[in-house]
């Protein structure tokens, strides 16, 4: 089983950034994508940004020019540069990884943050 493993979460300030790291915990082939999702309280878990097999990638309209995706396929590593955060960035934010012919979903247990001053 496949777990992605998340780190880099915590309190920052309207304003500041953060950097997002997630490992899958064994090696994966056939990666169709990786990605990053957040859930707020109350809200429906949405896309924040992902990177294809191919390095295409997409971005939520409220993180286009704030947030990068980016990844190190050797090491099955997916991060997320965010910048000039906002207080409605505060979210629970889990990595994705899509692979396999199935196409299988694996999710990360997710890691918090929050931008509060």
């Amino acid at each position: 089983q496949v777990q992605p493993v998340e780190s880099g979460g915590g309190l920052v300030q309207p304003g500041g950034s953060l950097t997002l790291s997630c490992v899958a915990s064994r090696r994966v082939f056939n990666i169709n994508a990786m990605g990053w999702y957040r859930q707020a309280p109350g809200k429906q878990r949405e896309l924040v940004a992902r990177i294809l097999s191919g390095g295409n990638t997409n971005y939520a309209d409220s993180v286009k020019g704030r947030f990068t995706i980016s990844r190190d396929a050797a090491k099955n590593t997916v991060f997320l540069q965010m910048n000039s955060l906002k207080p409605e960035d505060t979210a629970v934010y889990y990595c994705n990884i899509v692979a396999g012919f199935s196409l299988v979903n694996y999710w990360g247990q997710g890691t918090q943050v929050t931008v509060s001053s």
